[in-house]
């Protein structure tokens, strides 16, 4: 598969998709949508921006990446069982990057554009910093190169986070059942509706990003139970328009401060009295 096909193939795969949960979740909603169209505004615009810069920035660097590995695989490593392999190593990749972006005082700069959205639905998947975007790719380049990790099964990891993404920020009314099942294996949006609570005990959990076991294996899951009335949001902060999202990561306004690092939510707690421990508006 050429890389145009490749990247085509991933753009139809996840507008398909995003437009089919973007309907579902307005017919069969969750929680309550908001009123008020002025994030849906942002959220477009912020992806927008996204756009422009992923063929100019991060696709360049996933092809450089895949095409300047320390070594070319061959015989097992060549089997079509590595992509499936690959795509783990990927998602593992990322449930730390995560993490690092709630850690690192200058990552959590640009990632909190994400989290200050006050509600979840579809479009929350395309709410990114353009910033966020271009360092996550620089960064992954670090496993493409060491690992030797084909441009064609990137796209397919891509496309598989982008696709999960999507669905475990809507705002789909799903059977329980269902969900739960869903749970054991991939991120649904039980899981990661508390990762956007607004308390930062839970905004400090609930990583992962694909598979949902990085959470449990690396023990930042939150035993918070997702209610339709959760506050969504950072803990002391509102949401801004689209330009004061663009500068939240240069402005700063005490919103850069994450989760201080000795008192990450590492154990768990019951859900009727989560931890706050939230940095000032002030600070």
């Amino acid at each position: 598969m050429t890389l145009e096909a490749a990247v085509a193939s991933k753009i139809w795969i996840v507008a398909v998709w995003f437009a089919f949960i973007f309907i579902l979740e307005r017919a069969r909603p969750k929680a309550a949508p908001p009123t008020a169209r002025k994030r849906l505004v942002s959220n477009g615009a912020l992806w927008l921006v996204v756009l422009l810069i992923s063929p100019t920035i991060v696709l360049p660097l996933t092809v450089f990446a895949s095409g300047h590995a320390l070594w070319v695989r061959d015989g097992a490593f060549a089997a079509p069982v590595m992509i499936l392999v690959d795509i783990v190593l990927l998602d593992c990749w990322t449930y730390w990057l995560h993490r690092a972006y709630h850690r690192i005082p200058l990552m959590w700069r640009f990632h909190a554009a994400h989290h200050l959205d006050e509600h979840l639905d579809s479009t929350s998947s395309l709410r990114f910093h353009a910033f966020e975007v271009a360092l996550s790719a620089l960064l992954r380049m670090l496993p493409i190169v060491l690992l030797a990790i084909p441009f064609a099964h990137v796209v397919v990891f891509e496309t598989a986070l982008l696709a999960c993404a999507v669905f475990h920020h809507s705002n789909v009314r799903l059977p329980a059942s269902i969900e739960r099942g869903l749970s054991f294996v991939i991120v649904t949006p039980s899981i990661h509706w508390v990762h956007h609570h607004a308390k930062w005990g839970d905004t400090n959990s609930n990583y992962s990003g694909v598979f949902s076991w990085w959470d449990r294996l690396f023990g930042t899951k939150s035993r918070t139970i997702r209610t339709p009335e959760m506050a969504i949001g950072v803990e002391g902060f509102s949401d801004r328009p689209f330009l004061a999202l663009l500068a939240t990561p240069f402005t700063g306004a005490g919103i850069w401060r994450p989760f201080p690092p000795a008192r990450e939510t590492r154990r768990e707690y019951p859900p009727s009295d989560p931890p706050s421990g939230a940095p000032s508006a002030r600070s």
